[in-house]
């Protein structure tokens, strides 16, 4: 659902307008804590690639095999919602979803996948995985995960 299909490397998606943001991670088993986030907007992205007006929902999916999520619109294009390649004045820790991650922070910690690899811009989750949306209600967990 976009006009221009594209890939990016790691230099021109740093090269986009950063933005930093100090948000809470919250995850559902019950941990959290408070970083400093930089990246850029995905809406930056979903803009260089021509979103098709009928999209309704981004596909992410990470390098781990099974792991992808979904978010909508609303979620896709909110100014907070970044893909982050740094944390707390560095480059972001492989164990914290380097190089790539896509960071949702008006949802659950689960929202915000690590290593991110391949975004999907479409109008239905229908033929995707179960069609629930995401590796996470096909776990149990919600679909929408707002905080």
């Amino acid at each position: 659902m976009v006009a221009h299909p594209a890939s990016f490397s790691l230099a021109e998606i740093k090269s986009g307008p950063p933005r930093s943001q100090i948000t809470h991670l919250a995850c559902e088993e019950g941990w959290s804590y408070i970083a400093e986030w930089i990246g850029v907007p995905l809406s930056h992205i979903l803009d260089a690639v021509g979103t098709l007006p009928q999209a309704r929902f981004v596909i992410y999916r990470s390098i781990q095999p099974d792991w992808w999520e979904s978010i909508d619109m609303t979620d896709a294009l909110h100014p907070q919602t970044l893909v982050t390649f740094g944390m707390n004045g560095g480059e972001l820790p492989v164990g914290f979803g380097g190089p790539l991650r896509l960071r949702v922070p008006r949802q659950l910690g689960y929202k915000s996948v690590k290593y991110i690899t391949r975004l999907t811009v479409v109008d239905s989750l229908k033929p995707f995985g179960k069609g629930l949306g995401s590796a996470s209600p096909e776990s149990g967990y919600a679909w929408y995960a707002g905080i």
